[in-house]
């Protein structure tokens, strides 16, 4: 059971009589306990007429999935199986990040009805968001209490990666239509297939005429080649301790899935076969074999539940796990922050070595805040936090330097940035014949 508000009240009511009756000769203390054991009886009787909160069904309505920070619509219905009208107080409870309204709903069910309340939710952080239970509070016709009820009625959502990467989406599929239908290479290349025959005009390659079709065209022909498709695109993530830094709004981690949707949603476009791997000392995430529509589902689904973990990533099992993902990447895309020299020996001393098959693509998140600080000088103060942000500006270009030395590529930019500028390099890669 339980009181309410008024119940409170009706005992500071109690003041005036038993200052009356003090007055008029009686004793304040037998007064006080008449008016108590008043109080009681009421409270009791209205607990007593409340209609039971424990013949009510209890039912959900929760969308399986969700995107992060998009609103969800969910609600929960009450059916009163009992003899008596049903006034409601209704507390769904939520996780805190699930962005559940605080206030306490309040139904009207007369008996043998049902009635749904919703229950709208704006989710604040990736993974698996759980509603064990309903408290359910059933008040008396008196308002001073009523009956209080657990139903362990159990409302799971997963909430997904945001993907507000998508924007960039639409003018990259435009380039890589532009890619596909207009670019055509007059030389065979690493990553070319055969597309088609056309007249030699002069200043073309005069390795790629085809002779057996002059010989039949009665005019020179040239072949000329286009990107393969069917290639393998391997997206690593790193979700160790330098995951969980903090960039912008969100973690590295956070501008990393953003970068890896877009890359995959692109390459899945064009053709390419994509596997994820996310991994620190073991496997948190594995997504291979899936091509097609199903591919970005099943991305952000393996995505959803992992977060950075504050260990060191191991990176020679690694790179071992990617090669037992398949057996001919064409581009590997390493999604880490080494910008110290020091912790990122790990990584350097295990980096792949490159060639004309694979192209290993690494690219980190940087804080923009790095870049203003470096850039004031104020006071003193600023001059050293300056000094600071100068030294992990050149830290960072040297681990950069040491990737390139290693047959790597390298690109640094704001979470903002990062997805698109890796997005243009994957699709420079297709005109050139590389990929």
């Amino acid at each position: 059971m339980f009181f309410t508000g008024r119940f409170a009240l009706l005992v500071g009511a109690g003041v005036f009589p038993i200052a009356l009756l003090t007055a008029a000769g009686a004793s304040p203390w037998l007064v006080f306990a008449a008016w108590i054991a008043l109080c009681v009886v009421l409270v009791a009787v209205d607990v007593l007429l409340a209609a039971s909160a424990r013949q009510v069904v209890v039912t959900r309505r929760v969308p399986e999935r969700a995107r992060l920070g998009e609103p969800v619509a969910a609600s929960v219905a009450l059916q009163n199986t009992g003899r008596r009208t049903l006034h409601a107080l209704v507390r769904d409870a939520w996780q805190p990040t699930a962005g559940a309204p605080i206030e306490r709903t309040r139904l009207v069910v007369p008996p043998g009805e049902r009635r749904r309340t919703p229950v709208p939710l704006l989710p604040r952080r990736r993974g698996e968001l759980v509603s064990e239970f309903v408290i359910l509070r059933s008040r008396g016709p008196l308002g001073l209490g009523g009956r209080q009820t657990r139903h362990d009625v159990r409302g799971a959502i997963r909430v997904l990666p945001a993907f507000a990467s998508r924007k960039h989406l639409p003018s990259r599929l435009a380039r890589l239509r532009e890619l596909d239908g207009n670019t055509s290479l007059q030389v065979r290349g690493q990553g070319t297939e055969f597309d088609s025959l056309r007249e030699y005009v002069r200043g073309d390659d005069v390795r790629s005429i085809d002779w057996r079709a002059t010989a039949r065209a009665g005019t020179t022909m040239l072949r000329t080649w286009r990107p393969e498709r069917d290639r393998h695109v391997v997206i690593l993530i790193d979700t160790g301790r330098t995951a969980a830094a903090r960039v912008g709004d969100g973690t590295r981690l956070d501008a990393s899935l953003e970068a890896a949707l877009l890359l995959a949603a692109l390459a899945n476009r064009a053709g390419d076969h994509v596997h994820l791997l996310m991994y620190d000392r073991v496997a948190r995430a594995r997504v291979t074999g899936v091509d097609g529509a199903p591919l970005l589902p099943a991305l952000s689904d393996a995505m959803a539940p992992v977060h950075a973990q504050l260990i060191d990533t191991d990176w020679p099992s690694a790179f071992a796990a990617i090669r037992s993902m398949t057996t001919r990447p064409s581009l590997v895309v390493v999604l880490t922050a080494q910008d110290a020299a020091e912790s990122a020996r790990g990584f350097l001393g295990a980096f792949p070595q490159a060639s004309r098959a694979t192209t290993v693509l690494v690219g980190s998140t940087t804080d923009d805040g790095i870049v203003r600080l470096a850039r004031r000088r104020d006071s003193r103060a600023d001059v050293y936090l300056a000094a600071a942000a100068e030294r992990t500006m050149r830290d960072a270009e040297n681990v950069a330097d040491a990737v390139r030395r290693a047959g790597g590529e390298a690109i640094a930019a704001d979470p903002e940035s990062l997805p698109p500028r890796i997005a243009d390099r994957y699709l420079e890669l297709k005109a050139a014949g590389r990929l």
